[in-house]
């Protein structure tokens, strides 16, 4: 008996010592470019031209980011960005908890109905065409609410809620409608305080996803005020890459400068998301095995 205990113990320590040494090998993998790239996009045109640095520059300097920070319409595209993450992020979660609540409430008429509508929505859409002509025909094509509208709602979203909803003990539900509550109360000040870690969770891959979008610009957007961060590093990058071409047989310092710039945006564009995570990283894991699927 004890030498089987101590056989599983030994077992158990080679496997968390296989674990750890393979967790510090990814986590390597992954940081060591990050920090490769924050380094170069804070050295000097001629440290990037003569490279051979990976974790330290050889010559320190902010040009790249005064030069991204030069151009003017930098503070509005970040605006936009912030204030379509924000608002997309709150009516987002605000809608698909709703929806969530409703559904997970079996004598809803209907409910089957919805539930399968919904999850035919998940495996087919219109296309790119289709929901372009109903963009338009909305009204929405250069207006800020074409980054709110159409990303209401997921209903993979709103199945991880309306489990979530469920778990939620019914007696807590009747003793509140007992008291006088009416739907919109338990709702919000019962069923959304308790789905914290859930709510956490897509917030925060939502708010991944709208930081990220670049294609509902590009195919809906021609305004230039409504250009977000990610548009602005789209271009100039392209901007970059034509100097680059221009210069072709000139100065090599010329060239990485803009491989600099380049850099410095893309740090800056990352940077705020990055910054968030620590804030709902404490939510994430125990909603998403929470909400999981169930049925």
């Amino acid at each position: 008996m004890n030498r089987k205990v101590v056989k599983e113990d030994i077992d158990s320590r080679i496997f968390d010592a296989v674990n750890m040494v393979l967790l510090i090998i990814f986590m390597v993998i992954i940081l060591v470019p990050l920090w490769n790239v924050i380094i170069s996009s804070l050295s000097s045109g001629k440290a990037l031209a003569e490279g051979g640095f990976i974790f330290w520059s050889k010559e320190f300097s902010l040009e790249n980011y005064r030069a991204v920070f030069n151009d003017s319409s930098i503070g509005q595209s970040f605006l936009v960005s912030i204030s379509k993450t924000f608002v997309g992020v709150f009516t987002h979660v605000f809608f698909c908890a709703m929806i969530g609540y409703g559904l997970s409430k079996r004598y809803i008429r209907g409910r089957k109905l919805y539930v399968a509508m919904g999850v035919i929505t998940m495996f087919f859409s219109g296309g790119m065409i289709p929901t372009y002509l109903l963009i338009k025909s909305l009204g929405l094509l250069n207006s800020f609410w074409v980054y709110i509208i159409p990303a209401l709602f997921s209903y993979y979203d709103v199945v991880i809620l309306m489990n979530f909803f469920r778990n939620v003990p019914d007696s807590l539900e009747e003793s509140a409608k007992i008291d006088g509550a009416g739907d919109w109360h338990i709702f919000l000040k019962i069923f959304i305080p308790l789905s914290m870690p859930a709510m956490a969770t897509i917030a925060l891959f939502n708010g991944v996803g709208q930081w990220n979008d670049f294609m509902t610009t590009k195919l809906y957007i021609t305004n230039q005020a409504l250009y977000p961060l990610q548009m602005k590093l789209y271009e100039i990058i392209v901007q970059s890459q034509t100097q680059s071409m221009q210069n072709i047989g000139g100065s090599a310092v010329i060239e990485t400068t803009t491989k600099g710039v380049q850099l410095a945006t893309i740090v800056i564009t990352t940077l705020p998301i990055v910054a968030m995570y620590p804030v709902l990283q404490r939510y994430f894991i125990s909603g998403m095995m929470m909400g999981a699927v169930k049925e």
